[in-house]
């Protein structure tokens, strides 16, 4: 891997351990003897290097998920697309933190890309003239190349992204979170909270129960974190049929109540933004890299993102 963003051993206990320095994996790393005096447990500098680099970004939305599977990064490559289509004078990044499945570079056609560092930083991938993309995918050797790393390796990449990365002015940065409740999840909230500006979470899910009851548990962790919570999409709510139109419910939830995720938002006191249909058009161009919001503007899961980014918009104004 190109660009490898931190010098701690693979199996690094992480500075807040009471092993740090202390552990065997520590010997040899060359921030031993700063780990071993206590140092590291103070303030974490990062704080104040990612305030100062996402200074001129107004806006911050998390994407996040309970559970993989459930289209988190599809959506959250269709609401940036929609944001930057919808609003041409704004401009928009996304981050892509998903650190072991980055599947960004892919679904904006972008696979191969390389990214420059200059005396600013990293300079992100641009899409459109008003979106960018910053992904450890464009670090990587191949699209093949697994990424195995701890918590403390994958925080320091994610501190390294907030930190480093140079976005110029924002109107909003879209973040693609990986699935559950992790570490990752930790060092991000922790950051955006102390960044200035207005931030919030938008949550992913299926109609099916398993994935609501998910759902449910990010609510909880985005309640305990103070994490303000924008509103739940409801993805693949439905398959409409590109021919004849006709649509068809994919997840009957429970004794085939309809509506499941709209009266789980009503049982959770949060804000239902919208649903999303499955069209097979949708997949085609993610998979491809293509802009589905302009490519198939006839189709119903437009119509929807347009009316989700519409009320995540509400939040921020």
């Amino acid at each position: 891997m190109s660009g490898n963003p931190e010098n701690a051993p693979e199996h690094c206990p992480g500075t807040e351990s009471d092993n740090a320095g202390k552990a065997s994996a520590c010997a040899g790393c060359p921030n031993q003897q700063i780990c071993s005096s206590g140092q590291t447990k103070g303030v974490d500098p990062g704080i104040e290097l990612v305030k100062n680099r996402l200074v001129d970004v107004k806006n911050k939305l998390m994407i996040l998920s309970g559970k993989g599977g459930v289209g988190k990064s599809s959506l959250t490559n269709l609401i940036s697309r929609t944001f930057a289509h919808m609003n041409n004078n704004e401009n928009f990044g996304v981050l892509d933190i998903d650190i072991c499945g980055p599947s960004q570079p892919r679904m904006f056609g972008v696979i191969g890309e390389q990214v420059h560092q200059s005396g600013s930083g990293w300079s992100p991938v641009f899409i459109e003239d008003n979106l960018s993309l910053m992904s450890i995918g464009f670090l990587l050797d191949t699209p093949d190349d697994a990424i195995i790393w701890r918590g403390p390796k994958k925080n320091g990449m994610i501190r390294q992204f907030l930190s480093e990365v140079d976005w110029g002015t924002l109107d909003y940065l879209i973040i693609d979170s990986p699935p559950g409740t992790s570490d990752e999840h930790l060092s991000v909230s922790t950051y955006l909270s102390t960044s200035g500006g207005s931030w919030g979470a938008v949550l992913i899910s299926t109609p099916q129960e398993v994935s609501l009851l998910d759902v449910r548990k990010q609510i909880s962790f985005c309640k305990k974190m103070n994490i303000p919570i924008i509103g739940v999409v409801e993805n693949m709510s439905s398959f409409v049929c590109p021919k004849c139109t006709t649509e068809s419910k994919i997840f009957p939830s429970n004794s085939d109540v309809q509506n499941s995720t709209q009266i789980m938002c009503k049982e959770m006191n949060v804000e239902f933004l919208g649903s999303v249909p499955l069209d097979p058009r949708l997949t085609r161009c993610c998979d491809e890299g293509k802009n589905f919001v302009t490519e198939c503007e006839d189709s119903t899961a437009v119509t929807a993102l347009k009316q989700i980014v519409e009320n995540i918009k509400k939040h921020f104004n």
